[in-house]
């Protein structure tokens, strides 16, 4: 098998403020990903502000861009990339195609506020426990980079690129497609659920969710197209129907946890536990509904999130991404009290040790008993699936597909490999 022919990826070192001086970091001519990797970590020590790098490749013929926010050729993010494009080198191979992909890597300090610790890296099938960046075709890797440093001014080899809007908006839109994913995957689990409940209570209130995505959606897009939102988007009732959702998830986190607290320590008798969590044996319950209505609503949440810190932060566009960082950590804290709630549920649930009943009359355990509980058993630790599993302070990679016509695709975050 022959070597994967190598590529010449153009790379920009981006800051968000002007008042910064590039640290005494010696950027040669071309550099290796383990060299890029390394420039990232010190950039992270020795930068007074947060530096994201962008890398530019071709577009493959088999990315999915099904799964991202499109913007139009005029579109703040698509006009400043373009401007970025005129600046690639002529021995780069992405000069060769209109078609490319941008990958920005957001810093480790800032990513947790970013990614709401809800990421996950892309698994490497080829090694076992790798990772690797989405930026895959169908047949792999298909070369080997060399990354050569480009400045905003072909001044100097070293100098910073300033480019806070560009980088604010990268991030929200990321952060918006990451949120919306994770709204469709609930909304699938809780209308499976609700089909078979028959619960009109429960569909008004997956409905009246759902019905919020219209106006998220039109307000993601007029702000991150720099505009501004006004009441006829309907973003203010959008919200107001999300809180009271959040409010109800609340509610039912803190009854469930208290329930869980009177179980005894060990084993748990499956009635003891049907009790204390009604519906928990029943793969139908409201329970469970109740469960997936949360996820749904704390999904919407983060989009709302996301939504709030981009107004704020383009308030005072002289630091947008401090102030988005800062805005979206305040925001997220309560919300971050809801999922840790959540998780704990899951997760007390899934370890439970359960037992059949051994009540005074209980002298034979039938076969459908027997059933019922390793129905049961099964279903709990199932719940420990959806435990969230934060990356900690981890690089975030967001690539951005550019198309012939100008037009951008943000694709949703992963983990920087």
């Amino acid at each position: 098998m022959s070597d994967p022919t190598p590529e010449v990826v153009p790379i920009w070192t981006l800051t968000t403020t002007a008042e910064m001086a590039m640290p005494p970091v010696k950027l040669d001519e071309a550099m290796s990903a383990g060299r890029l990797a390394e420039l990232r970590s010190v950039l992270a020590v020795l930068a007074e502000a947060p530096v994201t790098t962008l890398e530019v490749r071709p577009k493959p013929r088999d990315i999915d861009t099904s799964r991202g926010l499109s913007f139009g050729s005029a579109s703040p993010i698509a006009q400043q990339l373009s401007s970025f494009a005129t600046q690639i080198p002529a021995s780069g191979s992405a000069a060769k195609s209109s078609e490319v992909v941008y990958r920005m890597v957001v810093p480790a300090k800032v990513a947790s506020q970013v990614s709401g610790g809800a990421l996950n890296p892309m698994q490497s099938k080829a090694v076992a426990g790798g990772v690797h960046s989405a930026l895959v075709g169908k047949k792999g890797i298909a070369a080997q980079a060399t990354f050569v440093p480009v400045t905003a001014s072909a001044a100097t080899a070293g100098a910073m690129a300033v480019a806070a809007p560009l980088i604010l908006l990268t991030v929200a839109a990321g952060a918006s497609v990451h949120a919306e994913q994770q709204r469709k995957a609930a909304i699938e689990r809780v209308t499976a659920l609700l089909e078979k409940l028959h619960q009109d209570k429960l569909d008004d209130e997956r409905n009246r969710l759902d019905g919020c995505r219209n106006a998220i959606d039109k307000a993601t897009a007029v702000l991150l197209d720099r505009g501004n939102i006004s009441s006829s988007l309907g973003l203010g009732p959008a919200v107001h129907v999300i809180d009271t959702a959040i409010a109800a998830a609340e509610h039912r986190a803190q009854g469930w946890r208290q329930a869980l607290d009177g179980l005894p320590e060990g084993k748990v008798e499956l009635p003891a536990l049907t009790a204390a969590i009604e519906g928990i044996e029943d793969a139908g319950s409201e329970f469970y509904a109740h469960l997936e209505l949360a996820d749904l609503a704390v999904a919407l949440k983060r989009r709302i999130i996301v939504l709030q810190a981009v107004e704020h932060a383009q308030q005072d566009e002289g630091n947008a991404f401090e102030n988005f960082a800062a805005a979206l950590k305040l925001d997220a804290q309560n919300l971050e009290k809801l999922i840790s709630d959540l998780d704990d549920v899951r997760l007390r649930l899934s370890t439970l040790q359960l037992d059949r009943s051994h009540g005074f009359r209980d002298f034979t355990f039938s076969s459908s008993s027997v059933d019922r509980l390793l129905n049961t058993s099964q279903r709990l630790r199932d719940l420990g699936d959806g435990v969230s599993r934060p990356l900690g302070q981890s690089d975030i990679a967001i690539e951005i597909v550019q198309d012939s016509d100008g037009s951008v695709t943000v694709l949703p975050p992963t983990a920087a490999s």
